[in-house]
C-alpha cells in the first residue's frame, strides 16, 4: 500500500517538549505513516529543521507539510499563534508564512472576528496559498467557502450549516447573545434534510475537503467513562507529553451534566455526518489530530483508530482508506505521491493481510519503506534490541 496519510497532528509544547515530540518521528513510521499534515503549533523553526533533515536522509521520519503558526485573532489561545487583530496585521502574517516556505495556511478559531477571518481567506486565495482551519460561528459555511476555504477542519462547523435556522444562530453569535458551545444543542435539534444537502452540495462543487477527527472526538467525549491509564502507548509518551494531558481531562470530570450530554451527542451526531459526506462526493481527509495537549489520541496508532472509526461510520474500507494518502496528496496538490504507480516516491507500507477485508488489518504491518529505508513496525522493534 501507499504509505498512510495522518492529515492532522500537531508538535507542540515549547523548547523543554522538543525532544518528545521528536521521538514521535519513529512512532509513526514504525506505524506506516510516511507523511503528516502538520496543523501549527508553537515549534515551527524545528519543524522546518527536521523536514530539510528528513528529506536529506540525515534524520529518519515521515514527510511533514506543515502549515507553520496558526493564524488567530488578538489574544489568541494557543502559544506560536500569528494575531491578526486589524486588517493591516492580514499582508505581513501571509508574509511570513510565505517567507517561511509553509505548506498550508491554518486558520484558528478562538479570537477571530467573523470579517477579518474571511478577510485572511480571500487574500490567502489571491496569493494562490492552500487554506484549512476552523470556522467561527460568527461566519456561515457559505461566505467561508466563498471565500476561498479549502479545507474545514472538524465537523462542528458542518454541522451548523446542516441547521435551519444557521443563519439566526450566526447573528446571535455576532449579537454576543449565545457561545460556540452554548450554541451546539441548538444546532443539534434544528438539523434539517434540505440545509445540510445544501451544505453538501456546495461543499462539493467548491472542492472543499473536511478532515472528521472522530477518533478524537469520541476520546475526549467520554473521558468521563474510559480509563486510559492501562493506554499501551502511554509508554511512548513520556511524562513531559502526558503531563499536558490534565487540562482535558479536569475540564470533562468538572463539567456538568448538560456539557458531558452535549458532548456525547455531538459524537453520535458526527458518526452520521460523515456517513452523509460520504454519500454527497464530499471529499474526506483523515486525520488523527495527535499531540501534546490532545488526551490519550497517541501519534502513530491515533490515525489507524481514525481508519476504523469511518468505516463504523459507515465507509467502506476502501473509501476509508482513500481519505488518507490518496486524498492528502490531492489536498496539498502534491504530484508523485500518495498512489503507487511508476516513477511516484516509494513511500510505501507491507502488510501481512488485505484491508480492504478488514480495515483492521492497517495495523497489522510487515515492513514501511521511506527513502530508501527499510522500518520495522511496532512490534518488531519492542523486540529487537
Amino acid at each position: 500500500m501507499p504509505g498512510f496519510w495522518d492529515n492532522h497532528v500537531h508538535f507542540r509544547g515549547g523548547d523543554s517538549l522538543i525532544s518528545a515530540n521528536k521521538n514521535f518521528l519513529a512512532l509513526f513510521l514504525a506505524n506506516g505513516i510516511t507523511t503528516l499534515r502538520e496543523c501549527g503549533g508553537d515549534m515551527t523553526s524545528t519543524i522546518l529543521d527536521w523536514q530539510q533533515k528528513i528529506a536529506n536522509k540525515q534524520l529518519a521520519g515521515p514527510t511533514i507539510y506543515t502549515s507553520g503558526p496558526k493564524l488567530d485573532g488578538k489574544n489568541a489561545r494557543w502559544e506560536g499563534s500569528l494575531e491578526i487583530a486589524s486588517e493591516e496585521d492580514i499582508a505581513p502574517a501571509l508574509d511570513s508564512l510565505q517567507l517561511l516556505e509553509t505548506d498550508f495556511v491554518k486558520l484558528y478559531d478562538s479570537k477571530f472576528t467573523g470579517e477579518l477571518y474571511l478577510k485572511t481567506i480571500k487574500a490567502a486565495e489571491k496569493r494562490k496559498l492552500i487554506s484549512s482551519g476552523h470556522m467561527p460561528f460568527s461566519v456561515t459555511l457559505e461566505e467561508t467557502t466563498a471565500a476561498g476555504m479549502d479545507g474545514i477542519e472538524h465537523l462542528y462547523y458542518v454541522l451548523k450549516a446542516c441547521s435551519a435556522e444557521e443563519d439566526a444562530i450566526t447573528k446571535d453569535i455576532i449579537a454576543g447573545k449565545t457561545s460556540f458551545w452554548a450554541s451546539l444543542d441548538r444546532v443539534m435539534h434544528t438539523y434539517n434534510k434540505e440545509s445540510a444537502k445544501t451544505a453538501f452540495a456546495t461543499l462539493k462543487s467548491r472542492d472543499v475537503y473536511v478532515i472528521p477527527t472522530l477518533h478524537i472526538n469520541h476520546t475526549l467525549s467520554y473521558l468521563d467513562e474510559e480509563n486510559h491509564d492501562k493506554d499501551e502507548y502511554l509508554y511512548y509518551m513520556g511524562d513531559g507529553i502526558t503531563k499536558t494531558y490534565e487540562g482535558r481531562i479536569k475540564s470533562a470530570l468538572n463539567a456538568s451534566a448538560a456539557v458531558v450530554k452535549t458532548r456525547k451527542q455531538l459524537d453520535s451526531a458526527f458518526v452520521s455526518l460523515v456517513k452523509n459526506l460520504q454519500d454527497n462526493k464530499v471529499k474526506l481527509l483523515a486525520g488523527s489530530d495527535c499531540g501534546a495537549f490532545n488526551s490519550y489520541v497517541y501519534p502513530g496508532i491515533s490515525l489507524h483508530q481514525e481508519l476504523k472509526a469511518l468505516v463504523k461510520a459507515g465507509l467502506s474500507p476502501l473509501q476509508a482508506l482513500q481519505t488518507s494518502a490518496l486524498n492528502g496528496a490531492k489536498f496539498l496538490k502534491k504530484e508523485n505521491i500518495g498512489s503507487i504507480k511508476e516513477n511516484y516516491k516509494a513511500d510505501l507500507v507491507i502488510l501481512n493481510a488485505n484491508p480492504l477485508e478488514n480495515i483492521d488489518e492497517t495495523t497489522n504491518i510487515n515492513l514501511v519503506i521511506k527513502n530508501g529505508k527499510v522500518f520495522k513496525s511496532l512490534e518488531q522493534l519492542k523486540t529487537t534490541p
